[in-house]
């Protein structure tokens, strides 16, 4: 179990601390890894509880997912905000870092923290490159974050709930909290 987490700290901080940072030289690449981000774990949240048969699961991450990207959608509609890049006024909330926090919240609650603990990183990932690719101020990903994270929580009931990360914000900053039941 120890050697477990160990590997998994180290893939994370391989993954998201060094690779695209070294990588990413340009907007382009950023928004690359974006898509690749989100895609993937869109893609991971609808066929994870597939392969499972857990159809109770699906249902859920379709609603998480499905919530998400429609509030994110009015939302644009409704909130006039130019892009970074000047592309066109749809810029509050990232809707890539909503889905991309809905699927991670989704595969979290549904799975544990062994499966959302990297869907989490992945999302980290996504929204800090919706930014570095000037698709998004950091306010958007961060609202984009918290959306995606409040319908993956609303949709998506635990099915083991013996290791919680709960998320966290006051007034100085935020941060994620572990709990272990024994």
């Amino acid at each position: 179990m120890v050697i477990k987490i160990r590997n998994l700290l180290l893939v994370f901080v391989l993954a998201v601390f060094t690779t695209p940072w070294v990588n990413a030289a340009s907007e382009d690449t950023w928004e690359e890894i974006s898509n690749v981000g989100v895609v993937s774990l869109l893609g991971t949240a609808l066929i994870l509880p597939a392969t499972r048969r857990d159809w109770e699961g699906l249902r859920q991450a379709s609603y998480s997912i499905g919530a998400a990207a429609g509030v994110t959608l009015i939302s644009k509609a409704l909130v006039d905000e130019e892009r970074p890049n000047n592309k066109d006024n749809d810029s509050f909330p990232s809707g890539h870092t909503a889905n991309a926090f809905s699927s991670a919240t989704t595969l979290y609650r549904r799975y544990g923290w062994q499966v959302g603990f990297p869907a989490y990183a992945v999302a980290t990932l996504t929204g800090i490159a919706r930014e570095r690719a000037r698709e998004h101020y950091w306010y958007d990903v961060v609202a984009g974050a918290a959306l995606g994270s409040v319908s993956g929580w609303y949709f998506t009931d635990a099915f083991n709930g013996s290791v919680q990360l709960t998320p966290w914000v006051d007034s100085k900053g935020g941060g994620l909290a572990v709990s272990m039941r024994f």
